[in-house]
């Protein structure tokens, strides 16, 4: 992904002039003083040294000595003084861009199945952010049944590719994975979500497909009206019957519906009917 360039990388304004000095380059001529001066002071430090030494043979090897000491010391202090040092670039190293992902499996409710789900993505040095683990219904829906239906959002390197992820969850034991990218607003608890949509629609019945929407977390989602076709359901698409006497459609085609996500979208449409029946 490319970055922006900014005026420091070569683009836009042009250098200041000879007369306008940046205040960095007034004081560099300050710090030469000050490194001169530690020089002529550690020389005479060494020359005091070697005249107590009685001018012997270790004189002129001290005086190397000091020479290497004073050349090392400067340049471990200008790379740690640099702009862009060894702790900003630690830091940069540090700060790797990641990416969320929602993941899905059907897991047999066994000792120790979670566990290695939970292995598996941290050998992928991905962090598990929000877990949900629901019934997972019926052969309709998922054929082949299985005890549970585990739903993680992880943030992974991303470096990480779906298929990665997918060979993780695969070789740890869980069953027809599905990933797609998620969001930070998926990491909301769905079930307060579900408490705080149906208060929103109880309150205004209008708002139903919109709640739907965030609910279900898709945006297809039709309204079909008393006598309409309606299409069968099956794990991408669900029908809610509203208040009106019509039903809502939704489709997800990349990630099927859960057994409890049909039950909190049942939910949400009758705080609109109580609320018509409340009226009436």
């Amino acid at each position: 992904m490319s970055e922006p360039r900014n005026a420091a990388d070569g683009g836009g304004h042009a250098s200041p002039g000879p007369h306008h000095q940046h205040p960095q380059h007034r004081r560099s001529w300050r710090r030469e003083i000050a490194e001169l001066a530690a020089l002529f002071l550690a020389v005479g430090l060494a020359h005091v040294l070697t005249t107590l030494l009685g001018h012997r043979d270790p004189g002129p090897v001290i005086l190397v000595g000091l020479g290497l000491a004073l050349i090392l010391g400067s340049a471990v202090h200008r790379r740690l003084s640099a702009p862009g040092g060894v702790r900003l670039r630690a830091r940069a190293g540090a700060e790797q861009s990641t990416s969320l992902w929602r993941v899905r499996a059907r897991v047999a409710e066994r000792p120790g199945r979670l566990a290695a789900l939970a292995g598996a993505f941290a050998r992928l040095h991905c962090n598990i952010l929000a877990l949900q683990i629901a019934p997972a219904g019926s052969a309709s829906m998922l054929p082949g049944g299985c005890d549970a239906l585990d739903e993680f959002i992880v943030e992974a390197p991303a470096s990480l590719t779906p298929h990665d992820l997918w060979q993780a969850v695969d070789r740890a034991g869980g069953a027809d994975a599905v990933i797609v990218p998620a969001q930070v607003r998926d990491l909301i608890d769905p079930g307060v979500q579900a408490l705080l949509l149906g208060r929103r629609v109880r309150d205004d019945p209008g708002e139903l497909v919109a709640a739907m929407t965030e609910l279900l977390r898709t945006a297809d989602i039709g309204m079909h009206g008393p006598g309409e076709p309606v299409p069968a359901e099956e794990p991408t698409v669900m029908t809610i019957p509203v208040p009106t006497g019509g039903v809502l459609v939704a489709r997800r085609p990349d990630l099927p519906f859960t057994p409890t996500e049909a039950a909190r979208a049942a939910a949400l449409a009758a705080a609109a009917r109580h609320r018509q029946w409340a009226d009436e």
